[in-house]
């Protein structure tokens, strides 16, 4: 395994970089979303941990690359990408199709017994096996656009501002078949433990639907809520990156 210090990837973006943190935390962003919107993040975790935050293709600087319109595709290529990083303890914190994301990252660990994550916690995403009745991946531009603005976490210019919007539909229409069609099986387990996250007033992943991902493992479960809708997060920086270093090594 080549030094991670030695590892370049277009799939994460690394603010940070530390290489004598006694950790490792990859992030896996919402849909339409990328690697720069998870920063703050990136930057409290900093004296705790090494932090990847994935970038999926078809944005940002990998706007010219095409968009992956499945959760297993991307769980499969990040999956290939995550093992030249498993030199240290590894956490996964996925928000909303990220949670999907991660959840399948870590089945592919788990199915070929390589060493993977010790600990999952997902964000303001319904547990895998729950069916998905929406359909936004289908809608005409304005309205696709529309839906993922009224979420909050994204920028309300793509409404209006030329050229904008034409470089965010590829990589948000595929973000949101992905994982519109995405689905697992309810007896779809991983054995690391998991940690689910929601905003109270989520109308997307509400704090039942989040408290089904006890389903999913054979490992401990707990369930953090907090004051706020789906991108509750971006108020509650602390509180949340307190729940991700309660589990950390060092």
């Amino acid at each position: 395994m080549p030094s991670s210090a030695a590892v370049d990837s277009p799939w994460f973006r690394r603010f940070n970089p530390s290489d004598s943190a006694p950790a490792r935390v990859v992030i896996f962003p919402h849909a339409g979303g990328s690697a720069s919107y998870y920063l703050e993040y990136a930057n409290a975790l900093a004296p705790y941990a090494d932090v990847l935050t994935v970038q999926y293709p078809g944005r940002q600087n990998r706007f010219l690359e095409q968009p992956i319109s499945s959760v297993a595709g991307l769980a499969d290529e990040l999956y290939r990408e995550l093992q030249d990083w498993t030199d240290r303890p590894l956490t996964f914190f996925g928000h909303s199709m990220g949670s999907a994301v991660a959840f399948e990252t870590v089945r592919r660990f788990e199915r070929d017994e390589v060493k993977g994550p010790e600990r999952l916690l997902v964000s303001a995403g319904r547990a895998p096996s729950l069916t998905r009745d929406s359909s936004v991946h289908k809608l005409p531009d304005d309205e696709l656009l529309a839906e993922v603005v009224s979420l909050g976490g994204t920028d309300e210019r793509i409404l209006t501002v030329d050229g904008l919007r034409e470089l965010v539909l590829p990589a948000l229409r595929a973000d949101y078949t992905a994982i519109e069609t995405y689905g697992c099986t309810p007896d779809a387990t991983v054995s690391v433990p998991i940690t689910g996250l929601v905003g109270d007033a989520d109308p997307n992943a509400t704090v039942e639907q989040v408290a089904q991902w006890e389903r999913h493992t054979t490992g401990d479960f707990d369930l953090q809520v907090f004051p706020g809708g789906h991108f509750y997060l971006a108020d509650r920086t602390e509180e949340v990156v307190r729940a991700l270093t309660a589990h950390l090594p060092g």
